[in-house]
């Protein structure tokens, strides 16, 4: 783990966590909130990885305060440890950005209960202790001026719709978004939104992968795969990371308050 002092815009003096931080989507949003002034904190498995996501922040930062710790998002105990760090590394928490996920495609009939069960601890049972951890540290009175905090989890066009061939990641995937459903009704009254930004498919390392799957299954080259992924889009084109992010900075800036519950499709109108 790294603390580095490195403050100005509408985040200043804001700390932000963003789960699966280093690299793809969760960088991406870690980067556009570091420039909006916010301190952060990026977690996520490889500590090497994270290292390298820092250098790219201190690049964007002036004087924030920037911090990375390992964790599994998956087993209580790490979470619990990441999130007590983090808090003595850059104080009280306003701003958790769930990003950390994984995606798998398989039929139905061939899926797994292992397989089924990781995907479901990962992109659920994930976004699920790491707001526990988040939720220790709320104020049990919040005065009326108390400043915001927000919660974003990064879910996907597959909490919205179906998808052939993922059907425990588009299940992992609904149940977050209920969650943030549920968190935002509960949450209302105490200063805190709880929003989803669902991205259609992304050019990350998931996309690479599953172009990889299409090429390795159906021998068409990469640009063909790309472009078959691509199609789902109205736009014809892959989102980027930086456009997720920005519907992300949007969510958690000031005067979008009133955004509480939202699931933000960010795919060029494919939903």
């Amino acid at each position: 783990m790294s603390v580095t002092d490195v403050n100005q815009g509408p985040l200043a003096g804001r700390h932000a966590v963003v789960t699966g931080g280093s690299r793809g989507i969760g960088l991406a949003i870690a980067q556009a909130l570091v420039e909006a002034g916010a301190n952060a904190t990026l977690m996520a498995r490889d500590a090497v990885r994270l290292e390298s996501a820092i250098a790219v922040l201190r690049t964007r930062a002036t004087t924030q305060r920037l911090f990375a710790v390992a964790v599994d998002v998956a087993d209580e105990a790490s979470v619990n440890a990441a999130f007590a760090a983090a808090r003595d590394a850059n104080g009280a928490i306003d701003i958790l950005v769930n990003n950390a996920g994984v995606a798998e495609s398989a039929p139905f009939a061939k899926t797994s209960v292992d397989q089924f069960q990781r995907l479901m601890d990962i992109n659920l049972k994930g976004v699920w202790l790491c707001t526990q951890a988040f939720a220790a540290g709320l104020p049990k009175d919040t005065a009326v001026e108390a400043p915001w905090r927000h919660v974003v989890n990064v879910a996907s066009t597959a909490a919205l719709k179906g998808y052939a061939y993922v059907a425990a990641y588009c299940a992992a995937k609904h149940g977050v978004l209920g969650l943030t459903r549920a968190l935002a009704l509960e949450w209302a009254r105490r200063r805190v939104t709880v929003n989803a930004v669902c991205p259609g498919y992304t050019d990350t390392d998931i996309v690479a992968a599953a172009v990889a799957n299409i090429t390795a299954k159906t021998g068409r080259d990469a640009d063909a795969a790309r472009m078959e992924l691509a199609r789902s889009n109205p736009q014809a084109q892959l989102v980027t990371p930086e456009q997720v992010a920005n519907a992300v900075l949007w969510l958690v800036s000031p005067g979008a308050e009133s955004m509480n519950g939202q699931a933000i499709s960010v795919s060029g109108g494919e939903i």
